[in-house]
């Protein structure tokens, strides 16, 4: 089971806390991180260090308040502060080195309304990342009264897949386009996370999610109420989808060229392509779906080991670049539950939580 930490008080208190009640973890991911950060991106870790270290000046005129959870991070794990910046924009470091390569795993879906067995908006995912890398369920009361309940990777601050309290749900995919450069020092994309997750409304939501500048790809599903966006961005452009029915999205731009949005050549896309293609149709097997079939559908090892659920396969082992579902999320937006498994949800069992 995740841990499950209760938050509250400043950026800093809130980092302080997550830094000492994670500290292992932390270690844990920051050892796991600098390694395939060697192995896979072919980046040594002086060089990570010190992309970190002026990405950390960028976010400091950003958001003062995520450089000050960093801070705290750092305070309360006992590492060095320049790791814990590291850490908290490995997206940008990890994928600018992927360039030419589809990203490992993430598969999201939003079910509208008036198509779910209880009459709710639901949304969810399966987190599919390198295997080994730990993390936390975390439960926040923010200084203006603001709760979050999301999950996030030991050592990043704020939450990346959840709900808040004004019945906002965000999910995440990774995603690569050409003009994708770490040096641009672009708003981060967990900053943009946890930004986001704070916000009252959907509009403001995804303003948060789409101001410039932009230096990195990605994909955010946010919905409240009735309504579901999926949100793509790039250096280059925005792309906006809705759908009356649901939203699935994996790790490839949908119709990249109608938003003058560039994607190099990538290998293994139909890996994406596939995941996506099975979670909606999964979703629409039921009429209207409620949280059996959603975690069915999350559970889904058709493909395997490139499944929706995702496990490693043995060429990853043999390169040292496993990947697998390291949570799956389900959330009712109606009712501020949230289930998560730790780890594939095949093999484990899904935990409640309510905000």
């Amino acid at each position: 089971m995740l841990p499950y930490l209760q938050l509250s008080g400043s950026p800093y208190d809130q980092g302080l806390k997550q830094g000492t009640a994670l500290a292992d973890r932390i270690a844990h991911n920051l050892e796991v991180y600098f390694q395939r950060f060697e192995v896979e991106c072919k980046l040594p870790p002086r060089e990570a260090r010190e992309r970190g270290a002026r990405y950390l000046e960028a976010i400091r005129q950003q958001s003062p308040a995520y450089a000050q959870g960093i801070e705290g991070i750092a305070a309360g794990s006992g590492q060095p502060l320049v790791d814990i910046a590291t850490l908290n924009v490995r997206y940008e470091i990890v994928y600018h080195q992927f360039g030419h390569e589809a990203p490992n795993g993430c598969t999201a879906f939003a079910l509208l309304p008036a198509h779910s067995a209880d009459g709710h908006l639901w949304m969810g995912q399966n987190w599919d990342w390198m295997e080994g890398v730990q993390g936390a369920l975390q439960h926040i009361t923010e200084p203006d009264g603001t709760r979050v309940l999301a999950f996030t990777e030991a050592g990043i601050f704020g939450g990346k897949i959840g709900l808040n309290a004004h019945g906002l749900g965000l999910c995440i995919n990774g995603l690569v386009s050409k003009g994708d450069h770490w040096a641009g020092l672009g708003k981060p994309f967990h900053l943009r996370t946890y930004q986001a997750l704070r916000q009252k409304t959907l509009d403001d939501a995804k303003t948060a999610i789409v101001e410039n500048p932009r230096t990195a790809s990605g994909n955010f599903l946010i919905g409240q109420g009735g309504k579901a966006l999926d949100i793509e961005v790039s250096p280059s452009g925005v792309a906006l989808w809705e759908d009356e029915r649901q939203l699935v999205h994996a790790n490839h731009y949908l119709a990249p060229e109608r938003f003058g949005i560039e994607v190099p050549p990538i290998e293994w896309l139909d890996r994406s392509h596939h995941r996506a293609e099975r979670l909606d149709l999964r979703l629409r097997e039921v009429n209207k779906p409620g949280l059996k079939e959603l975690q069915a559908a999350l559970s889904d090892r058709e493909g395997a080991p490139y499944a929706v659920c995702r496990t490693a396969s043995p060429e990853e082992y043999a390169l040292g670049e496993p990947y697998r579902t390291i949570v799956s999320v389900i959330m009712n937006l109606g009712t501020l539950e949230l289930w998560v498994s730790d780890g594939p949800p095949h093999e484990n069992p899904y935990v409640r939580y309510q905000v």
